[in-house]
């Protein structure tokens, strides 16, 4: 919500979508988003519940191993993601350059390359998939006294300003 607020500048056209915890929904919208909108790049934010002003910028999404009930009970057909997709796809987005290159004012930024078999690794997969790899996931932390909504608003705006710059560079 913070992050719609703040926006990421005149020429940059940001549409927010929340996905529902249910592992067939959200990856039906996730298509829905790669054919109707056709973005230049999709920004997942998940939230990691045991992060403490900690965000998770996760390099690959991971096909199979997906065990756990979404919010509606349910497993994906054999565990898996995309029956017929690769074991892990990952993203043009060089996580760990921009982890490397970028600071944020109170709160520490990791890289990682595991986003944990459940929904956010699973929309995260599918998102590179059906977007051919211009996907991106951050995994966030709880609000709290220490990280604040506009905190986090400017964290999550300056980190997705710079992964756009990368995806400037790769078309030129």
């Amino acid at each position: 919500q913070e992050l719609s607020k703040r926006g990421l500048g005149k020429t940059i056209d940001l549409r927010i979508v929340q996905l529902p915890v249910v592992y067939q929904k959200a990856k039906e919208q996730v298509f829905k988003i790669w054919t109707t909108l056709q973005p230049l790049l999709t920004v997942h934010v998940g939230l990691a519940s045991a992060a403490k002003a900690l965000l998770i910028l996760e390099q690959c999404g991971k096909n199979k191993g997906y065990q756990e009930m979404d919010a509606c009970g349910f497993l994906p057909e054999g565990g898996c993601c995309m029956l017929d997709g690769p074991e892990k796809i990952e993203s043009t987005i060089n996580m760990k350059t921009l982890w490397k290159n970028i600071s944020v004012e109170g709160i520490d930024i990791i890289f990682s390359r595991d986003a944990g078999r459940y929904l956010c690794d699973y929309t995260y997969y599918a998102s590179l998939y059906y977007g051919h790899g211009r996907a991106a996931f951050i995994h966030v932390p709880p609000l709290s006294q220490s990280l604040t909504a506009d905190c986090l608003g400017k964290a999550l705006q300056t980190i997705i300003l710079e992964m756009l710059k990368q995806c400037g560079e790769e078309r030129e």
